[in-house]
C-alpha cells in the first residue's frame, strides 16, 4: 500500500458518509413533502401512541444504496452487491410495513409455521426475499462456495438483528452508528463500506428520536444489509463464520434481544 493510497482513505470514507447522509436526508425531505398517495398512507401509531410517518424506511433505502453505488474506490461487484441487497432488504421491509400492518405475528417460526399451513404471510416474502437477495451479494462479493454461503448468512442476518432491535425509537437508528463507527478503520471496501450506514443513520436519528419518524421494517432492514456487506467485504472465512454464527444465535433469541432492546 503506498503513502498516496493511505493518504485517501480516509477523504474517500469522509465523502461516503456525507454522500448518505445527503442522499438520505434529501429523499426523507422529498417523501415528507410530496408522500405518493397522500399522507395518511404513510402515518403509523407507535408505542406511545403517537402518530409518526415511515418516511424513514424508503429514505434509508434509497439513501444508503445510492451512496453505496457511487462510493469512490469501490469495485464494481461491490457497487452491485451493495445495491442489490440494501434494495432488495428495504423493498421487502416495505411491503411488510404495508402488507403485514395488522399481522401480529412475528418472528420465523410463526411465519414459517403459516407457510407449513399454505399461507404465504408478508413475513414470510421478507424472509426468503432477503435470504436471497444476501446469497446474490455474497456471490458478487466473494469467489468460494462456502464464503458466498457465509457472506449471505451475515447479510441477511445482520438485516434481521437490526430490525430486532427497532422497538423503540432510536434504537436501530442508534444501533446503526454504534456498530458501523469501527468499520471506518478497516481497510479496503469494508471501510467506505461501513461509511454509508453510518451517514444514512445519522441523517435520520434525530426525528427518529424525535418521534417524528419511524424506519420500520424497510428502514431497518436496509441498514442492516449495509452493515453486513460491511462485514462481508473486511472477513475472510474465519470471520464470515463467527459472524454467521452469533447472527443465528441471535436470531434464536430474538424476542429475549427485542425485549431488552425495548427496556433500554
Amino acid at each position: 500500500m503506498t503513502g498516496t493510497s493511505g493518504r485517501g482513505r480516509p477523504p474517500r470514507r469522509g465523502a461516503t458518509l456525507l454522500a448518505a447522509a445527503g442522499a438520505t436526508r434529501a429523499a426523507y425531505e422529498a417523501l415528507r413533502r410530496r408522500p405518493p398517495g397522500g399522507p395518511a398512507r404513510w402515518e403509523r401509531t407507535n408505542h406511545a401512541g403517537r402518530t409518526v410517518t415511515l418516511h424513514a424506511g424508503p429514505a434509508a433505502a434509497l439513501g444508503t444504496a445510492l451512496a453505496a453505488a457511487s462510493a469512490p474506490g469501490l469495485p464494481v461487484r461491490a457497487r452491485a452487491a451493495a445495491a442489490l441487497a440494501v434494495l432488495a432488504a428495504g423493498g421487502c421491509g416495505g411491503y411488510d410495513d404495508v402488507a403485514g400492518a395488522g399481522d401480529p405475528r412475528r418472528g420465523f417460526r410463526a411465519h414459517l409455521s403459516a407457510l407449513r399451513h399454505g399461507e404465504v404471510t408478508s413475513g414470510t416474502v421478507k424472509l426468503f426475499g432477503i435470504g436471497a437477495a444476501g446469497l446474490a451479494a455474497g456471490t458478487l462479493l466473494k469467489d468460494r462456495p462456502a464464503e458466498r454461503v457465509l457472506a449471505g448468512v451475515v447479510i441477511a442476518g445482520s438485516a434481521h438483528l437490526v430490525n430486532l432491535l427497532d422497538v423503540r425509537p432510536g434504537r436501530a437508528a442508534g444501533a446503526a452508528l454504534v456498530l458501523a463507527a469501527p468499520g471506518l478503520l478497516r481497510r479496503g471496501p469494508a471501510g467506505p463500506l461501513s461509511a454509508v450506514p453510518l451517514g444514512a443513520a445519522a441523517a435520520l436519528v434525530a426525528d427518529d428520536l424525535g418521534e417524528r419518524t419511524m424506519l420500520g421494517d424497510a428502514g431497518a432492514h436496509a441498514l442492516g444489509a449495509a452493515l453486513g456487506l460491511a462485514v462481508v467485504a473486511g472477513n475472510g472465512r474465519a470471520g464470515l463464520a463467527a459472524h454467521a454464527a452469533g447472527l443465528v444465535a441471535a436470531a434464536a433469541a430474538g424476542d429475549r434481544i427485542s425485549r431488552l432492546a425495548g427496556a433500554l
